[in-house]
């Protein structure tokens, strides 16, 4: 597996948002990103930022009970995934998974280290971290490029 790594400070949920912005803006068709992170980390914060950056206006949540919300208004649509609530890797065939991830659009899929085997050979892993010892609101986000050969 080859990687490589950029990482960003966040000190706010604006900085977290302004990196999601700037990654959104830069997706193209196809691209997968996961996105990992304890609760309450920010994830829903990037996806904002990152739907902003894809120019899709429409109001973004997690879909913790939906497991997938699409959203096709911006250049590129996107398919937004919370896996959290997944039980076992093979109820992603009953929503379609594969239609999704390899399809023209975008896929940001959060809680996705949950179904790893699955996931495309090339993907954008996003973590984010907490670091009280830098303060309550700072967020480590490491963007990492993954291009596995399985």
């Amino acid at each position: 597996m080859e990687t490589s790594t950029k990482i960003y400070d966040s000190n706010s949920q604006e900085d977290t948002y302004k990196i999601g912005y700037m990654m959104g803006e830069k997706a193209k068709k196809g691209d997968v990103y996961t996105l990992i992170g304890d609760l309450g980390v920010g994830k829903t914060v990037f996806t904002q930022g990152f739907a902003k950056g894809l120019g899709i206006t429409e109001y973004v949540n997690s879909p913790t009970f939906t497991i997938l919300q699409v959203y096709d208004e911006g250049r590129l649509s996107l398919n937004h995934f919370d896996v959290y609530r997944i039980g076992d890797v093979s109820e992603m065939d009953e929503i379609g998974f594969d239609d999704y991830v390899y399809s023209d659009g975008v896929s940001l899929i959060e809680w996705a280290n949950l179904i790893e085997e699955i996931l495309p050979d090339q993907y954008t892993r996003i973590t984010i971290q907490k670091d009280l010892e830098k303060g309550f609101d700072y967020r480590k986000i490491i963007i990492d490029e993954i291009n596995c050969d399985r």
